[in-house]
């Protein structure tokens, strides 16, 4: 059954998130060459570094876009240092990034709902197709929506990936509502600020973990109880609870094994960074609880929801701060240094 609230803010695919349609200003055509920043194999930030390569061709069902602000992603981090999904990138030098808002410049047909000039915002492909750490890319229709239009364009690349995994945790894998009881481990990050304000959204009661500094912010985005996990113990507080949405693991302290404790009978644990605990489906058993992993997926059409409650205030981004392409070695340092509040975004254009 769909909520009362989501009926609400479901438009049609090429929604202008409530927006009047309007004809989109007259698109430059593309250089042969582009800015990118690119590796040409595994290894610290710095191997990242500016180049020029050939702009992207379009084809059957993509879009041709110019990026003007390209989101920063853990997966961006690990994949750079080799694990991620580096093993399935089939040639060097490589552009990373997968989050992007810019201004389409091609589209596939004269009647397409994203004609040329259309601010949208999405995902790409990579590793299949180049990144987003350059000035134009190319997308799959069904990977973009239109642009938020409260939104900058840096706020807006801060939104696709983080967003849909929060989306696809809370709603489509934990089916949050009214009175469900969540606990939600790093919930000051990319993904889990977005996690905590649609669990809140759809009625749950929301326990989430952070730093000190993060708790307020993590009660205004609607935690019910935050937790600094530095000094306290959240099995100490929290018990019986319906959803564990783990975005930490056993990569520091336990937290996964911790967690299945904390979970009523017959509870569900959902796992992001599965890296560092392979056994975890054997653990949430032999503790009668259920659990799963969860990867990204995505979907213009959820985009487009995402847009509406991003226009109408019903949630919001964070963007902690705004670095220029070539700044992008510094950008992953930032990230990896595991203390960014929302997100990190690459400024490519106007943003």
């Amino acid at each position: 059954m769909v909520s009362h609230r989501l009926t609400r803010i479901l438009p049609h695919r090429g929604s202008t998130s409530g927006a009047a349609d309007a004809t989109p200003a007259p698109v430059p055509a593309p250089p042969e060459r582009m800015r990118a920043m690119v590796f040409d194999a595994p290894g610290a930030a710095d191997v990242l570094h500016a180049t020029e390569i050939a702009v992207p061709i379009p084809v059957l069902s993509e879009l041709l876009v110019r990026v003007h602000a390209a989101g920063v992603n853990p997966i961006d981090t690990k994949t750079r240092a080799g694990t991620g999904v580096s093993g399935a990138i089939s040639a060097f030098p490589s552009t990373l990034g997968y989050d992007f808002s810019g201004v389409v410049v091609s589209a596939p047909y004269e009647s397409h709902p994203f004609p040329p000039g259309t601010e949208v915002f999405g995902m790409t492909p990579f590793p299949r197709s180049g990144g987003s750490y350059a000035d134009y890319l190319v997308v799959p229709t069904l990977s973009v929506a239109r642009k938020p239009a409260a939104l900058s364009h840096a706020e807006a690349a801060a939104v696709p990936l983080a967003a849909l995994t929060a989306w696809g945790l809370v709603v489509e894998t934990a089916h949050a509502h009214e009175g469900q009881r969540v606990l939600i481990h790093a919930g000051a990050g990319g993904v889990g600020h977005f996690a905590v304000q649609l669990a809140a959204y759809f009625g749950a009661h929301v326990t989430a973990t952070g730093s000190a500094a993060n708790l307020p912010w993590l009660r205004e985005l609607g935690a019910a109880v935050a937790i600094d996990y530095a000094t306290t113990r959240f099995e100490d507080l929290v018990g019986g609870v319906d959803v564990v949405i783990d975005l930490v693991g056993n990569m520091h302290d336990e937290t996964g094994t911790r967690s299945l404790g904390v979970l009523r009978p017959g509870g569900l644990y959902i796992l992001v960074p599965t890296g560092g605990w392979p056994d975890y489906a054997d653990a949430a058993a032999a503790a009668g609880v259920r659990a799963t992993s969860y990867k990204v997926i995505p979907d213009g059409g959820v985009l487009a929801t995402l847009a509406r409650l991003l226009d109408s205030g019903a949630i919001r981004v964070f963007v902690d701060r705004v670095f220029d392409l070539t700044e992008a070695a510094a950008a992953h340092l930032e990230l990896e240094r595991g203390h960014t509040r929302g997100k990190l975004v690459l400024a490519v254009g106007d943003c």
